[in-house]
């Protein structure tokens, strides 16, 4: 099996694969928002669970953060995504 046949490298594939579709036709230049919008509304398209802007909880020793920061992108529950 090589590394490409891995069930374990599909997502991030399909994932890079439309960052690349999205960049070829939209171009540089554009608000984050704008590009991390139409990634979610593809991944989403592709029968993908993707969570936007979810708040992640840090804890360390006593102290609890709540919003310890807000990830772009969740996929799969798997792969973060944070610009």
């Amino acid at each position: 099996m090589t590394f490409e046949d891995k069930p374990e490298n599909h997502l991030p594939r399909v994932i890079v694969d439309t960052c690349y579709k999205i960049h070829k036709q939209v171009g540089p230049g554009l608000f984050e928002s704008v590009y991390e919008e139409i990634l979610f509304y593809e991944l989403q398209k592709r029968k993908l669970n993707v969570e936007r802007q979810k708040a992640i909880r840090i804890i360390w020793d006593n102290l609890r953060m709540e919003l310890g920061f807000r990830a772009d992108l969740i996929v799969e529950n798997k792969v973060l995504k944070r610009a």
